[in-house]
């Protein structure tokens, strides 16, 4: 019987590469896109978000004036079980702390313009331990940033509505995604609303 396989030619054997296995991407896992209507869906992100953290994790969130930073880590907080009506942007002091199960510290990098300067802040010394943080105007430190994080982005749609793009940077913030879409989906198709946070 004839092979339906060509010769490879002089003999050689197929050459061998070093490239890892590729790792399994799992729809969970992949970058996040929704629409908000209104803040208090933004609000609602947020918090599916904070239900499903563990400690450490850091939440990089870009976007205009307005865009909805806020409002997304008012919900967060609230997920933590800190009191969402007590977060406002930090812009004049840099970090607000927040405490629920979790501490959140809460930034604000707006005024930053320089690495220095916010290095200065101790910023840093936020990216370890159980703290989630969560800061607003990140692409103002981008150097600074864990390599392992959550990249939110929040732009204008019109008057009220929002377009919200969630990415995972690493293996844990991958996690976590995977964790926050699961978490959002349930409130959606439960059509349920988290205590204090108001109806759309």
């Amino acid at each position: 019987m004839r092979s339906n396989k060509s010769p490879r030619p002089n003999g050689t054997k197929p050459a061998k590469t070093n490239r890892p296995a590729a790792q399994p991407r799992t729809a969970a896992s992949l970058p996040w896109k929704l629409l908000s209507a209104s803040s208090q869906q933004t609000e609602r992100v947020g918090h599916a978000l904070g239900r499903t953290l563990r400690g450490g994790e850091t939440i990089a969130l870009y976007g205009p004036l307005g865009a909805g930073k806020t409002a997304l880590v008012r919900g967060l907080a609230h997920g933590l079980g800190a009191a969402p009506g007590a977060v406002t942007s930090p812009t004049f002091v840099v970090i607000h702390e927040y405490h629920g199960r979790l501490p959140l510290a809460h930034m604000d990098w707006y005024r930053i313009t320089s690495l220095r300067e916010l290095e200065s802040t101790g910023v840093i010394e936020y990216f370890s331990g159980q703290t989630v943080t969560a800061i607003e105007w990140a692409d103002k430190g981008l150097a600074l940033l864990p390599p392992d994080r959550l990249d939110i982005t929040l732009s204008h749609r019109g008057k009220q509505r929002r377009t919200i793009h969630v990415h995972a940077t690493g293996p844990l913030s991958k996690s976590v995604l995977a964790r926050t879409r699961h978490a959002h989906r349930t409130i959606v198709r439960r059509g349920s609303n988290p205590k204090g946070v108001p109806r759309s």
